[in-house]
Order: C-alpha cells, then structure tokens, then sequence
C-alpha cells in the first residue's frame, strides 16, 4: 500500500546495536508507526504532523529497546531516533547527502554492488564515501522517489528516468537514472544516478570565481544574448554545459518571453516570463505517445517567443526542428554532445542524416544559416573551461561550416591564472 512501511534491512552506522537488535527495534517501531498513521499522512505530512510522527518514534524508539534490555544511553537513543525517523519521512541514507544536510554535492551514484560515490561541485572526479546502504534500503528509497512520477522499476522496464523533486531546501531538483539489476551485474540492488541541479539560479559571478572565462568573454557572450544571436553550446560529458547555458539565459531582457523545451527540465531562468515545455517518453505498456524536443520546438513556435531555449538536442529531429525555427527569424539556444567544434559540425550532420535523411551538404548549410556563435567547454587539468567561442560564417568553404574564433583558450605551464587569447575577427 501506498506510503506504508515495510520490513527492510539496515546499515550498522550505529555500533552500539548488533544488526539483529536493531533491525528487530527498527522493524517493531515501524510496526506501530503504520498503525497509528494513515498512509496519506506518511507519504505527505504536514509540519505539524511531522512533529508528531517525530516525538511517536521517540517514544517508541525507547520503549522498544527497554523491552531488548538495552540502554544504549540518551546520545544513542537520539541517533537511532533521528535515523528511524529520516527513512520513516525523508530518503533514508540519501538524506544525508542532499540539501540541508549536504549542500556541496553536485551528484550522486550508488553502483549495483552497493558503493555510493559522490562528486562534488566544481570536481570532474568521483569519490568513494563512507556509506552502505541495503539493498532493501535502496530500493525503498527509489520507491518513494519514482512512486508518486507513476514509475516502476522491473524486468520488463529495466531503465527509467524520473525526477528528484524540488523542496525548499533544494529548490532546483534534480535528475534520478535507474538501472533494474537484471541488467547491472552483479545485481544486488539497482544503479541509481542522481544529477542535483543547482539550488539557486547560476549568476555570471559565479561563473567567473571558477574560472570558467574572464570578465572580457562573458561581457561577450552578456551583448550576444541582449542582440538575440543564436548560440550553440558544445561540449563533453559533465563539462557544464546546462550550467553556462542557464547563466547566460539570465542575461535576456527582462521583457521578453522565453520558451524553453528540455528532456527533463534542468535550466533555471529566474524570472517570471519564462515557460517550459517538457518532453516526455511513451508510457511503457500504454498507447500514450512520447512528447519529443521535436514537438516541444513546433509547439514553441507557435507560441510567439522572443527566445527558445533547448536543453540539449540529442537527435537528427530534434536538430532539424530547432534549425528550422532559428532559420525563419526564431531566436534561441541550446546544447550538444561534442569534444570541439569541427566534432559538433560532424556529429549534427551525421545525426540529421541518420534521422532526417538530411545529406551532409545541406546539414552543413543549415548549421551555417541557423548558428551565429559556438561556445565550446571543456576540462583542462581537472578545471572546466570555455575553450574557444567562435562565429559561425553564413558561407560555406569547400562543402564545410566555417569557424571565425573569437576567443580561444591556451595552456601557458608559467601562468597562474587561466588565459585566453582574442583574435582579430
């Protein structure tokens, strides 16, 4: 049923129980807890009745270890309390990791074999931490994640994508990816990937104190966006390439309206002129269609935006869709997959033509016609930067899209602080 609690093994964070003691006071707490509480209550609490529930765990907490003859004193009693009572209302080990508790982490894995690593902001390196969940644990905390989306993780639908929802401690949400462990050796419980979004909109500060560009680049990229240029974002595997998009969206006049489509919603614009559509995969074992970038671009379109906003364009439709809109006076910008700019050029020609039979040439000319600027990101010893920004010619040379660099980063062994070097375009 719906928000009730099960019986599920737990981790020995606490050494003053044996696992058996302690499962057996956990399991009977929890016991009373369902009895007292409706499941409506549980899942969805209020202030109040989160008190409640507290001091209810508490009591019986206490109770239950007098009647195991243990008296593992005030401190303890405390802890096991607040443990119970953060699986009871909460994530169980994830609240540990997420805002209020942890507000350093930019996302979390837990393998199916039960490692839990996390990486931090401004890290592009993963780190192994102290903890170790169950798998009953693991599972019953991707249960109340998924549950309330309509989501279930099985054999027949191995993969899922869902949402870590916003609260006011963590008012931007996140990403959750899990795997069913009929499909992740060695299986013991699933593997879940959690990508937290900031908890605050991304500011152009924020941006330089990482050294992602100096103050010259983003006053660029600042009058880019004011004049409405079309902008490409390329860039590797968590180089950060959501985070420069969304800062940037930032530097749009406060008049216009902006219409972002993403898969799922990552970028954060603060304002109240801003809508987003979302798209959305079929619903396995139903006729509800899927709801693609594709459809969310069209849809855009008609929608009279000043500017539009793609998360990330992952396919040859989505590509074609969206360079259609910034070619009949749309504009907008938005993300892609890619190592540098002649990789990006290659790879939106191959995935048009693989998905739109679009031919190479004519790919090349719509890149041509629909971008002004491409800003490439990458990681350079360890250290996210923009690498190069460059204008996009509206001629073609020799069959193939043509880079004017604007800025490009160099790798000076004596300097201390990043440089970048501007070109007389």
């Amino acid at each position: 049923m719906p928000g009730m609690l099960g019986l599920y093994d737990t981790p020995t964070n606490d050494m003053a129980l044996d696992l058996d003691t302690r499962t057996a006071v956990f399991n009977e707490v929890i016991d009373q807890v369902n009895q007292e509480f409706q499941p409506a209550v549980l899942q969805s609490p209020t202030e109040e009745q989160r008190r409640r529930i507290r001091e209810r765990v508490e009591t019986h907490i206490a109770t239950a270890l007098r009647k195991h003859n243990c008296r593992p004193g005030a401190q303890q009693e405390a802890i096991l309390s607040e443990d119970l009572t953060r699986r009871i209302l909460g994530l169980g080990f994830l609240d540990t990791l997420l805002p209020p508790a942890r507000t350093d982490i930019s996302e979390i894995t837990i393998y199916s074999s039960g490692l839990v690593q996390i990486m931090k902001k401004g890290s592009v390196r993963w780190e192994t931490i102290d903890l170790h969940p169950e798998a009953g644990e693991i599972w019953r905390v991707l249960d109340r994640l998924i549950g309330p989306q309509n989501k279930t993780l099985n054999e027949t639908n191995p993969s899922i994508n869902a949402k870590l929802p916003a609260t006011p401690h963590n008012p931007g949400g996140g990403r959750i990816k899990a795997l069913h462990p009929v499909i992740v050796p060695p299986g013991r419980n699933p593997s879940i990937n959690i990508r937290l979004y900031e908890q605050k909109p991304v500011t152009a500060e924020w941006l330089l104190e990482r050294g992602l560009l100096n103050t010259e680049m983003m006053d660029y990229l600042r009058q880019a966006m004011q004049d409405g240029q079309r902008i490409l974002i390329s860039g590797g595997t968590r180089t950060g390439k959501t985070t420069l998009l969304s800062a940037l969206c930032n530097f749009l006049p406060q008049t216009w309206r902006i219409v972002k489509i993403e898969d799922p919603e990552e970028i954060w614009v603060d304002r109240p002129t801003v809508q987003t559509v979302e798209a959305r995969p079929q619903a396995v074992g139903t006729d509800v269609k899927p709801y693609t970038l594709a459809d969310g671009v069209d849809d855009a379109m008609r929608m009279s935006p000043d500017y539009l906003v793609i998360g990330e364009v992952r396919d040859g439709i989505a590509a074609m869709s969206l360079f259609r809109a910034l070619m009949t006076g749309h504009s907008g910008a938005c993300t892609f997959h890619a190592d540098s700019p002649r990789e990006a050029v290659r790879r939106l020609a191959t995935v048009m033509g693989a998905d739109a039979s679009v031919r190479p040439h004519e790919a090349n000319q719509m890149i041509s016609d629909a971008l002004d600027l491409l800003v490439q990101i990458g990681i350079r010893n360890e250290v996210r930067r923009v690498v190069a920004i460059s204008k996009i010619a509206k001629d073609l040379k020799n069959g193939d899209v043509f880079f004017e660099t604007v800025y490009q980063y160099v790798e000076k062994l004596s300097a201390i602080e990043p440089q970048w070097e501007k070109s007389a375009v």
